[in-house]
């Protein structure tokens, strides 16, 4: 499954220390399904299609409980802490610093930016450990809290470098551009947006997670999994293909595709690989090859860039509003000043906040087109393919602790995958006009059963 993630990676650079990251479970309120044991080997049309024992369900209820409590506490508490930043006049303190020390704007965000983003990344710090102590509590994170501390560092330090930059562009484009700096800023972004994205795998990616080529960890499954790439009509190599080794630090799930262009590669998690059945493994790799093969990662790019424009377009106004209002009160001079920082910070994480249902809905979108294509390009290939997709969606959720009803309110603002009670019926046949299969697809589908 590709990644949940993120509005723009510009945006992700900005707010990169502050913690704004993918978190593996998909949240979920308290839900009223019965527990009972998965369902193997049935039709489960006429029946819950996800279904727990009753000890993982209540800690799935749990699990999903906390992380919603996490998400909705968290952003109240970055809102919470921006405003008292702007209040005890931290920007404008660490913005005299840097123009006491030299005049020229390049080294005063070399000075400012880095000690801007380690104060509030700092002060942030409780809502990452609380997020850590949940995985631990649950089970599902199995790093050590000096392990975590340390990728929490890396982060720390690419988030200083990558976000620095970006304010230092910012702010040049604020001051020859003051009114339409929005527009100008989008222009410049976008490029760069992409640039990182592409970047990712090959810069960034392994600087927190240990990677090598799926020939090289099992030849015999990267030889099969090309020939389901071939049946496609896929053309990705096993060459491509790569084995991430998350089992040093999670226990649960995941596959997922990454990069753009010529970095552009699927990755399986090599939990996947322990847990699943070669068969189900198939399935997961089909669901990758329809991102890849129906280009989802650049539509992700170009979906970020308008959400992005949208955001910078709005928050340009709010910006000039709370300037006008509050500026002088918070010892900020103009809109270039660098103490107007958490301001902008400010209006991004209300805007990306409210953005975050339309961006998930997106998201939500690709990921049941990749669970069709994967239906597809395994049919012939693997018996009981149905039975065989259901079933790696329960093993990814008693993995992932996925909550088997969740509460509609949850799915909509939080999910960025449809809930697997979804995805198994759909998996079944149980909802193919209602999940959106075209007739073409669903003609296709007969013949090969």
């Amino acid at each position: 499954m590709v990644r949940r993630w993120t509005l723009a990676a510009l945006v992700a650079v900005l707010l990169v220390v502050w913690g704004h990251g993918s978190v593996r479970a998909q949240p979920a309120l308290q839900s009223s399904a019965v527990a009972g044991p998965p369902l193997a080997g049935q039709n489960a049309c006429g029946a819950q299609a996800y279904r727990l024992p009753a000890d993982l369900y209540q800690r799935a209820r749990a699990y999903a409980a906390a992380h919603v409590g996490l998400y909705f506490g968290g952003v109240a508490y970055e809102l919470v802490l921006l405003l008292v930043v702007l209040e005890l006049g931290l920007a404008p303190a660490l913005r005299n610093l840097a123009e006491r020390v030299t005049r020229r704007r390049l080294l005063q965000a070399a000075i400012f930016a880095p000690l801007f983003f380690v104060t509030l990344s700092v002060l942030d710090l409780p809502r990452g450990i609380a997020g850590q102590a949940i995985e631990r509590r649950f089970g599902q994170s199995v790093q050590s809290w000096t392990g975590w501390l340390w990728d929490w560092s890396k982060a720390l330090g690419l988030g200083v470098v990558l976000g620095t930059a970006a304010v230092w562009l910012l702010y040049a484009v604020l001051r020859k551009y003051p009114r339409r700096w929005w527009l100008v800023f989008w222009l410049v972004a976008v490029p760069v947006m992409a640039a990182l994205v592409m970047l990712s795998p090959v810069l960034f990616e392994p600087v927190f997670n240990r990677f090598e080529p799926l020939t090289q960890r099992d030849p015999v499954l990267a030889a099969e999994l090309e020939q389901v790439a071939a049946h496609a009509g896929v053309h990705i190599p096993a060459s491509r293909m790569y084995v991430m080794e998350a089992s040093r630090k999670v226990t649960g799930l995941n596959a997922y595709v990454t990069g753009l262009g010529v970095s552009l590669r699927v990755v399986i998690w090599d939990t996947t690989l322990q847990k699943m059945s070669r068969d189900e493994i198939a399935f997961v790799v089909g669901h990758e090859l329809g991102h890849y093969h129906l280009h989802h990662t650049a539509l992700g790019v170009v979906f970020a860039a308008a959400m992005l424009l949208v955001f910078l377009f709005l928050g340009a106004r709010a910006f000039r509003w709370t300037l006008r209002r509050w500026g002088v009160r918070w010892g900020i001079r103009s809109a270039d000043d660098w103490a107007s920082l958490p301001v902008l910070l400010l209006w991004l994480e209300v805007f990306s906040f409210l953005g975050a249902p339309v961006a998930n809905g997106f998201s939500r979108y690709l990921e049941h087109q990749a669970d069709e294509f994967g239906l597809q390009v395994i049919a012939g290939i693997v018996p009981d393919r149905r039975q065989v997709a259901a079933r790696a969606f329960q093993v990814l959720g008693e993995a992932d602790l996925a909550d088997p009803n969740p509460h509609p309110f949850v799915k909509f603002w939080l999910y960025s995958h449809p809930p697997l009670e979804e995805r198994i019926r759909f998996a079944l046949g149980c909802s193919e006009q209602a999940a959106g299969l075209s007739g073409e697809n669903r003609r296709a589908q007969s013949a090969a059963e």
